[in-house]
């Protein structure tokens, strides 16, 4: 019964194939543990997606090896995005490394683990796709879980290495996503996040132009599922039909991330996006039209190559007018085998975190008036556990609000319940977070 230690990193999509995994090896028969020092098998899964996440992959590979010398570890694998890009390199440059396998071998992670030759690799399927019947272990709060619903991406953002690391767009079935959203129904999940490189995509590569829409009217006929929401939507794919059938599904919570990236025309062109501030405020403006009570949010990227003081100005711009309920920024990271990889990095670093500041600050006053405007409203909220950094209070999420990503309610009275949907009455609204206290 080997003890094996599971390390996932990066987006909710990584940590979906880190559940396959672990599904995979607990039908196996391995044992796994949370004490990394006990563990006789380390892996690690890996984001290679911008410089900082592979700097955190490297670093918890490296924290790794160190249980070579110190706990009970005798193999190391390194899985995910990183093997995607730099398989060769890391074998060469770190030899505490025992074992590897990319993104289409998760499956394969028991057979990986059992292989005496470091430089195996199983029989690859460039189609892969994990399915309803692959073996999946949750590693998220009880009642929560990611769904998703498709792989790859067909697009070519100047700045996305993605296409090169998953391959391209391929969606899974809508029957082998509602049979999935069932027996995470039958697990206790009470709210299903769909992601996904791009949602709004799901569908095209099997001939349907409106695949999202439909899957939205399926997932709305699933008993038991009281929440799912909609993530990583693409502008210009956002159709008036998919907003419509959001609308017009109770369960479908009214929450659209919609990762905009920039709003100068200029800048969006060479981020071979398209688009500009005025028709993204028409999107905005018809999608809160048709999804009364939609929440938005997006995420930005400053000091994209060519933003000018006056691109960033639009943009600054924009986010005032556009009123997001979240948003999220990153700063430009310079990332070789991408479109945008030969405009080098012209912008400085200390110009970025400022830009970066500036766009957060402006929107942390915006989503303090959003949430102070709550006040006084009862809200359906999902009472997940206790605070991360305090056992005496509870935390949830309104429909509003995202895992890990915007902000909690945090329950300070009435009688919680973890892991049920409750009402909650809002008695105070700060920047990120709610306060509130259940109610009878």
């Amino acid at each position: 019964m080997t003890k094996v230690g599971f390390i996932s990193l990066g987006c909710p999509k990584n940590l979906v194939d880190s559940e396959v995994m672990l599904g995979h090896l607990k039908l196996k028969g391995f044992t796994l543990t949370r004490q990394m020092e006990e563990a006789e098998v380390l892996v690690v899964n890996t984001c290679g997606f911008i410089d900082s996440a592979k700097k955190e992959s490297i670093d918890s590979i490296l924290e790794a090896a160190s249980m070579k010398e110190k706990g009970a570890c005798r193999k190391l694998v390194v899985a995910g995005c990183m093997v995607e890009r730099y398989r060769d390199a890391l074998l060469a440059d770190m030899p505490e490394i025992d074992a590897v396998l990319g993104t289409r071998d998760i499956e394969h992670i028991a057979e990986i683990i059992g292989a005496h030759d470091r430089l195996f690799e199983p029989e690859r399927d460039p189609a892969y796709l994990y399915n309803e019947t692959s073996p999946r272990l949750l590693t998220t709060p009880k009642a929560t879980a990611y769904l998703k619903i498709s792989e790859g991406c067909d697009h070519t953002c100047a700045f996305c290495a993605i296409p090169a690391i998953r391959g391209p767009q391929r969606s899974r079935s809508i029957d082998s996503i509602v049979a999935e959203a069932r027996r995470l129904v039958d697990q206790g999940v009470l709210e299903i996040s769909l992601v996904g490189q791009d949602t709004t995509d799901f569908g095209r590569d099997l001939g349907h132009r409106d695949g999202l829409e439909k899957l939205v009217r399926a997932l709305g006929k699933v008993e038991g599922l009281p929440w799912f929401r909609i993530h990583y939507s693409y502008p210009n794919r956002t159709t008036d039909g998919l907003l419509r059938a959001m609308a017009e599904t109770p369960n479908c919570v009214k929450y659209l991330d919609m990762p905009l990236q920039h709003a100068d025309a200029q800048v969006l062109k060479t981020m071979a996006r398209g688009g500009d501030a005025a028709s993204f405020l028409k999107l905005i403006e018809r999608a809160r039209r048709l999804v009364p009570g939609l929440a938005l949010r997006s995420n930005f990227i400053v000091g994209f190559p060519g933003e000018t003081p006056e691109a960033f100005q639009t943009l600054q711009d924009f986010i005032q007018e556009a009123q997001f309920d979240h948003v999220g920024v990153f700063t430009y990271s310079l990332e070789e085998g991408t479109p945008a990889f030969e405009l080098g990095d012209p912008v400085p670093s200390r110009t970025k975190e400022s830009r970066k500041r500036k766009l957060l600050e402006a929107q942390q006053k915006i989503s303090r008036a959003k949430n102070q405007a709550k006040v006084g409203q009862v809200l359906e909220v999902l009472i997940e556990g206790v605070h991360d950094e305090t056992d005496l209070v509870l935390k949830g999420r309104h429909q509003g609000q995202a895992p890990e990503v915007d902000g909690n309610v945090l329950i300070v009275g009435g009688e919680p319940q973890v892991g049920a949907i409750q009402p909650v009455k809002i008695t105070q609204g700060h920047a990120y977070d709610l306060v509130g206290e259940v109610v009878s």
